[in-house]
């Protein structure tokens, strides 16, 4: 058998079970190819406030994120670009209630040492909840007067304060996590997509010059470094 015809057999015997294996994938391919609707994307519902219903909180948390981000030449603040509605949406929802956190316990002494990390039973509603009351407290009980009334440079130093872990507002609440908390946050609000509720008018992705959730970026793959002057894109256009 001369070499052409081995190859030529080869093919052949190789396109069968090649052909069969096609077969296969086709029938296990799956037909129903219909989004999930648990992963459709979900707008806040705007409206009256869900969780922060109390004024002194709703005042309170305005003015904490407008201390992390304050209006500028640059953009809003924090409050302007929608963050605190953004923060009672979420709260509303499964991130208020801590449903992808593991929170059974009981919390067992040096866990978070052994986790590097603070461990909470409590879900972030709760911890907003208590957070909030006992930052408000510790501002009356310190400088007489609301968190939200005193000078810039006051709350400033309060909120220093609790990123350093110099103070603590009270027993049942991890000061420095509670911190943390706020600004992250307060960063999602501002730079997540407006449908949830923050980042009004688009003014984070505006100010970093992100062109938001486009769906293909081929046309400018060769244009790295240049400003390409996209207006930004929600996942959910306006109607």
């Amino acid at each position: 058998m001369r070499r052409r015809e081995i190859l030529s057999l080869g093919v052949a015997v190789g396109a069968v079970p090649a052909a069969r294996l096609l077969a296969a994938e086709m029938d296990a391919f799956p037909h129903d190819m219909a989004l999930d609707p648990a992963f459709v994307p979900k707008p806040a519902p705007g409206g009256a406030p869900q969780v922060l219903t109390r004024d002194i909180d709703r005042r309170t948390i305005t003015a904490v994120f407008d201390r992390f981000i304050p209006g500028d030449e640059l953009g809003p603040s924090a409050s302007a670009a929608g963050c605190v509605e953004f923060l009672d949406a979420q709260l509303a929802g499964p991130f208020g209630q801590g449903a992808t956190l593991y929170r059974a316990g009981p919390k067992a002494v040096g866990e978070d040492a052994l986790m590097q990390k603070p461990q909470f039973i409590a879900t972030p509603r709760e911890r907003y909840e208590t957070g909030l009351r006992a930052l408000e407290a510790y501002a009356r009980r310190t400088h007489q007067g609301s968190f939200a009334d005193l000078k810039p440079e006051q709350q400033d130093a309060i909120l220093t304060g609790m990123e350093k872990g110099e103070i603590e507002l009270a027993p049942e609440v991890n000061t420095r996590a509670f911190f943390e908390l706020m600004l992250a946050n307060a960063r999602e609000g501002y730079f997540a997509d407006p449908l949830y509720g923050g980042n009004k008018d688009m003014a984070g992705w505006k100010m970093i010059g992100f062109p938001g959730a486009r769906y293909d970026y081929r046309l400018y793959a060769d244009r790295t470094g240049e400003d390409l002057g996209l207006e930004p894109v929600s996942l959910v256009p306006k109607a």
